[in-house]
């Protein structure tokens, strides 16, 4: 098979299935451990794809986002790093904390796995983070109200106001995406003086970024990247990332792999 004929395959295989990894190129095409590197950095260099500490990704376009009326809780399958990386921020929790956790995947699994042996309060604009915890002996719940949308999440002036009267401790949240250059952003304006209300009333700052979200530019920056405390991000991020967080100031946690999670 002729290199771009092999190219064209990767990037087949990227479609289909979301993701490579070295050992799949070697396995695929019977090529070496450096071939494989190779082509993904030649790949990446012609801007299709985006790699990672142990294959590559597709490049997103910049727009992408989830159906309207998709919620947090439709996406409770979704890859053994979220759960790692909200099992990781769980153990950042302290006895009678107040925290934030944003309407995102990887903050619901932190509400299915907050401690049960000390009390904490969850500040959140999330229904369906509110209702996980609802029923929750030590946890107790401030939830921001306001216009709610169709995923449950409420982000208007009301929602705004409540926020900036309170002081929590440590605020988890993520975004679409996030680069060490155009720092945090999404897909909607609108949300924006809300991240930022978050941002400002919160003590320490922890951004969850899986992989995927990691290295890219959504529409419209929330804020610059430094102005987070920590960034979680799993075993697959390319070190490249890290080094360009860690040089601003971020300390950068790599969760591992959790085998049975495959």
């Amino acid at each position: 098979m002729y290199i771009e004929e092999r190219h064209q395959a990767i990037l087949e295989w990227l479609r289909q299935n979301g993701s490579i990894s070295t050992a799949d190129i070697q396995k695929k095409f019977m090529v070496g451990y450096e071939t494989a590197k190779r082509d993904l950095r030649i790949l990446e260099g012609k801007g299709l794809l985006k790699r990672t500490h142990g294959g590559a990704l597709p490049m997103r376009q910049v727009a992408a986002s989830r159906p309207a009326n998709a919620t947090i809780r439709d996406y409770w399958e979704i890859k053994a790093n979220y759960f790692s990386i909200a099992l990781k921020a769980v153990k950042m929790i302290e006895q009678n904390d107040v925290i934030f956790l944003s309407p995102v995947t990887v903050c619901y699994f932190i509400a299915q796995n907050l401690p049960e042996h000390f009390k904490v309060k969850v500040v959140t604009n999330s229904i369906i983070i509110a209702e996980e915890l609802r029923g929750r002996e030590n946890v107790s719940v401030i939830l921001l109200g306001g216009e709610m949308d169709k995923r449950g999440n409420c982000y208007d002036t009301i929602a705004i106001e409540t926020m900036k009267m309170l002081r929590v401790d440590k605020c988890f949240i993520s975004a679409a995406a996030i680069s060490p250059e155009f720092g945090m952003s999404i897909q909607k304006t609108s949300a924006i003086p809300f991240f930022n209300a978050v941002m400002d009333s919160s003590k320490k700052k922890i951004g969850l970024f899986p992989k995927e979200k990691i290295g890219f530019d959504s529409i419209v920056s929330i804020s610059p990247a430094e102005r987070l405390d920590i960034l979680i991000t799993d075993w697959d991020v390319c070190m490249e990332d890290r080094d360009a967080f860690t040089e601003k100031g971020i300390e950068v946690i790599i969760v591992e792999k959790e085998p049975d999670r495959e």
